[in-house]
């Protein structure tokens, strides 16, 4: 990210998630139009529990304008091994430069914790997304049914020291 503030970054706050979002981010992965039909099963039964959120770097967007404060997207970076687990966006809320925004901000918290790379298994319908936010293809996660019953692409993000 530049200098210059966009006209979202000033609209969208992230923070550290707390328990209490628990809740808020299981509705988010839950209720995602990418894991529709077919690909329902992957997240039926998730739950992203205040367990989870404490014990992983957690962080929340937050919607400070049209939002109304509410949380409309989140990613969870785990240190060991170095992995974006989760990064959602709320169906609402796509689009508008939010999930660049979550990145740009893994990216820096990465850094912050002396990680060079981060690995992410995507979703196959964020494939192109991973691609467009600089992403670098590195292999396949192989299918594990009954939860994934498809291969899914693997990424890589390459954190350079400032």
């Amino acid at each position: 990210m530049g200098s210059r503030t966009s006209p979202i970054s000033r609209s969208i706050t992230i923070r550290r998630a707390v328990a209490r979002d628990a809740k808020r981010l299981t509705r988010l992965v839950r209720g995602s139009g990418a894991y529709a039909g077919k690909y329902a099963s992957a997240v039926a039964g998730y739950r992203v529990g205040p367990d989870y959120i404490e014990a992983h770097r957690t962080f929340v967007a937050v919607g400070t304008d049209e939002y109304g404060g509410r949380v409309i997207g989140f990613y969870s970076l785990v240190l060991v091994p170095p992995e974006l687990d989760l990064l959602f966006v709320a169906d609402d809320a796509q689009g508008r430069g939010i999930g660049r925004l979550l990145v740009a901000h893994m990216q820096s918290e990465a850094r912050a914790a002396g990680l060079d790379r981060v690995k992410v298994v995507s979703h196959l319908p964020a494939e192109d997304f991973y691609h467009r936010v600089g992403a670098v293809r590195t292999g396949t996660a192989l299918a594990n049914p009954p939860a994934v019953p498809w291969d899914r692409p693997e990424f890589e993000f390459r954190i350079p020291s400032e």
